[in-house]
Formats: C-alpha cells, structure tokens, sequence
C-alpha cells in the first residue's frame, strides 16, 4: 500500500503591497493592494454638527460642546468675561483656537464642574483641545507639541496628621 503524498498548500506572503502566493519554488503575482482604497481611520464629521468632549484638571471636569458660529463663548450660562474675569485665564481658554487660527470660527458651550478658576480654565482648555481634533485631525501635531491634549497629573497632596497642611509643621517653641 502507497501512501498518497500530501499536496503542497500555497502560503501567502505580504511584501510590500503586493500580495504574493508561494507554491514551492513558484512565485506568481495574484493581485495589488491598493492602499488609498482602506477604509478610512477618522470619518470626516458635518460641519453642522455639534462636537462634545470632556476636559480634567485637579478636581475640575469640563464638558465641552463646540459648534460652528461667530466665537462665542457660554460658560454655565454665562460670557467668558463674566465667568473668568482674570484676564489670564481667558487667554489660557482661548489658547487653543487661537494655535490652530480658529477662534472666529466655533461657539463654544460649556459645563464647569468642581475645583477653582485655574483648574477650571485649564480642563476647559482641554476640552478644547480635543473637540478640535475630532474636527479636523490635522491639528493634533501642533497641539500635542504644545501640551494641551495632555492631562495635568497633578492633585492637592493630603494633610498628615501632626501637620497644620500636607507638610507645613507647627511653629517650634523651645520654652
């Protein structure tokens, strides 16, 4: 009895774009990836339609919903000016639509949460930050250079006990 052999199953390799079948010593050509024809990763969104993201910072969280329109700003109900009347912080808010040279093109409307003025304005500035890239990813280099899409680590430390603060200690008395 002859055991029939086993046939020889084609192995299909990838180089380049090319996709190529390897039947022993044969190498045929079976067709091209085009690669312009992938599905696309980002999906452009309307221009009409409203984008919503969320920014933290310290123990402040901002919802942010941006819409096309003249560059408003409605904070809680309220005018940038009136919510953040330190000059400071409304250019700290406004950072990002001014790097990407937008800040006459979106309404923003926002939801402020927790934590002080500072902490609000930089979650706000995230939020920002990160419905700009939703718009248009093309924005995302120049504002992940400088430093907006990344969260701000850093939180209030905790009192210990025997301390009036996290570290400040009581006033030493020799007598």
């Amino acid at each position: 009895m002859t055991t029939p052999e086993p046939e020889e199953t084609p192995v299909i390799e990838t180089v380049g774009e090319d996709v190529v079948e390897n039947i022993g010593d044969n190498f045929a050509e079976t067709t091209e990836v085009d690669v312009e024809d992938a599905p696309q990763e980002f999906a452009p969104i309307p221009s009409g339609r409203a984008v919503q993201t969320v920014g933290r910072r310290k123990e402040a969280i901002v919802r942010v919903r941006l819409t096309s329109g003249s560059g408003g700003f409605k904070l809680n109900g309220k005018a940038l000016e009136d919510y953040f009347p330190n000059k400071v912080h409304q250019q700290i808010v406004k950072e990002p639509l001014v790097l990407v040279e937008r800040a006459e093109g979106f309404d923003v409307h926002a939801n402020l949460n927790g934590g002080g003025p500072s902490g609000q304005a930089g979650a706000l500035r995230m939020a920002i930050a990160r419905a700009l890239i939703e718009l248009d990813a093309d924005d995302r280099p120049a504002l992940k250079k400088a430093g907006m899409l990344t969260r701000d680590p850093r939180e209030k430390e905790r009192k210990k006990y025997g301390l009036k603060k996290a570290r400040k200690a009581p006033q030493y008395s020799k007598r």
